[in-house]
């Protein structure tokens, strides 16, 4: 089943679908219509001479220059060149395919004067498995994602490179094998395919929705660690959490109740202390205003997915355009500069639990280290060092890029969202928290299995997986595999998906 893109109600979970899935997309027919009456429009004022910014002028310090008729095709093909002028690896593919998918979106709205053909070439691209070759650095999130965005537009004119089914050729060699004619850029067009923040855009819908996943693993995590420590559950209590009011800590406060419930610590048949360190009892909390920063940004992503990031902006309703900075990655970048630290900030609370595990001074008469022959062997000692290496590079990840503007173009694009910034260091902060969550999860369950008492559903579940992979540390014995293995059993979520199977939804 495809999804229609018609400038509205495009989701990071459908966004998912498209980039990551390869779901197909339809164009909706009444998005192919307002396109062809914006397309109409522009082409009126065209023969009027009609002044637009980047129709019939230069762009960017440029912009006072007016173009002849015969300049005003090809400027758009050197435009596009000149703009391709990224660096180094090329992208993830899933962050190219949702970058075409939001940029079909933005055209939908019938606002941004390209030819319809140029936002169906798009869709034939996304359905056919032809994904440009886009350097992922070279962007500073205004006048939107000029640089990777070129890269794209470059496969409209049969040049540049791209991916046909996984195959890298240049472009007009994967557009003819995947039966795909070249359109070619006309007036607006290549601007109209450059000019928004969709690439940081579709990367951080898709960090969102790996983080929101990551998170409900946190709260596995930490039910797995809570139940090894003996911890007392009332903190955990919803009528607590309700008095205060945060609608992300009442939800993580149900999640963990929901992993250990049906235990012998849920049901009070284990001594616990009075309260417990705050890495413990403030879980909720601290979890908790990592899921209401998701929702905020979830909120500001999916309102940049769907409005009109462009410049100029066409309102045929009205027979005017309109130049402006809907292309500024302001709005995403600020939030998810958010994202940054409150990814860092669980994975550093979970760090301090997988401490209390370790350390026989806190760890509730678990042995030293999580292994039986302290002094010959050393158990998870070295593990907690990997965890801190990566919370150190998160760290330094979370320094925001919102206010690192260095102005361009001779100071008339003098300030600028570095939004790009954003979402890559977002991408490496995930990384690291997929490694740091799979040593807590590795270091729980080494400590469940010194344990007696019955566990909860779901926190026994979880330790089932983990044992798929991961075997007992009886013996000392090299940790790196153990230590990869768990890091993309994190990633792969299979751990939440068989939770969830038991206990039902963490949401």
């Amino acid at each position: 089943m495809s999804i229609t893109l018609n400038g509205s109600g495009l989701t990071i979970e459908k966004l998912v679908r498209i980039a990551r899935h390869k779901e197909k997309v339809t164009l909706s027919k009444s998005a192919v219509e307002r396109i062809k009456i914006c397309r109409a429009m522009l082409e009126e004022k065209i023969i009027a001479k009609e002044i637009m910014y980047g129709v019939n002028t230069g762009i960017g310090e440029f912009s006072e220059m007016v173009l002849d008729d015969d300049q005003i095709k090809d400027f758009q093909k050197y435009l596009v060149y000149n703009h391709a002028a990224g660096i180094g690896d090329p992208a993830p593919l899933e962050f190219v395919r949702g970058a075409m998918a939001g940029r079909i979106n933005v055209h939908a709205h019938g606002n941004s004067g390209c030819r319809p053909e140029i936002t169906q070439t798009l869709v034939e691209m996304l359905n056919k498995d032809v994904v440009p070759f886009v350097c992922q650095k070279g962007s500073v999130g205004a006048s939107g994602d000029l640089a990777p965005m070129s890269q794209i537009a470059l496969v409209l004119l049969g040049e540049g490179q791209a991916y046909y089914k996984g195959e890298l050729l240049d472009g007009k060699s994967a557009m003819d094998k995947a039966g795909i004619p070249i359109p070619g850029l006309e007036a607006r067009d290549g601007l109209a395919t450059i000019n928004g923040s969709n690439l940081l855009t579709a990367m951080s819908a898709i960090t969102l929705y790996d983080a929101n996943r990551w998170l409900k693993q946190a709260e596995i995590a930490a039910s797995m660690t809570l139940e090894a420590l003996k911890a007392n559950m009332r903190p955990y209590t919803s009528l607590l959490h309700e008095a205060r009011g945060f609608k992300g800590a009442v939800r993580s406060a149900e999640a963990i109740r929901k992993c250990v419930e049906g235990g012998d610590l849920k049901e009070g048949n284990i001594k616990c202390k009075v309260q417990d360190a705050y890495s413990m009892r403030s879980s909720p909390q601290v979890l908790g205003s990592a899921h209401d920063a998701i929702a905020y940004a979830k909120s500001q992503v999916e309102i940049e997915l769907n409005g009109v990031g462009d410049n100029p902006v066409f309102f045929p309703d009205k027979n005017i355009q309109l130049s402006g900075a809907n292309f500024q990655g302001s709005p995403v970048s600020l939030p998810m500069d958010m994202i940054s630290a409150a990814i860092t900030m669980v994975s550093v609370m979970s760090e301090r639990r997988m401490n209390r595990l370790n350390n026989p001074a806190l760890s509730v008469g678990l042995p030293a280290f999580l292994t039986k022959g302290a002094g010959m062997f050393s158990g998870l000692m070295l593990s907690q060092y990997t965890a801190d290496m990566q919370i150190v590079e998160q760290r330094i990840l979370s320094a925001p890029a919102s206010v690192q503007s260095i102005p361009a173009a001779a100071d008339q694009e003098d300030f600028v969202s570095m939004g790009m910034n954003t979402a890559i260091k977002n991408v490496q902060i995930m990384d690291n928290a997929y490694g740091i969550l799979g040593i807590e999860f590795m270091a729980a369950a080494q400590a469940l299995d010194f344990r007696d008492y019955k566990f909860g559903k779901g926190v026994t579940k979880a330790k089932e997986i983990i044992r798929k992979y991961v075997d007992f540390l009886d013996i000392d014995r090299p940790l790196y595999p153990d230590h990869t293995a768990m890091k993309k059993l994190v990633k792969s979520c299979e751990i939440l998906e068989e939770v969830e199977k038991s206990v039902g939804s963490l949401e």
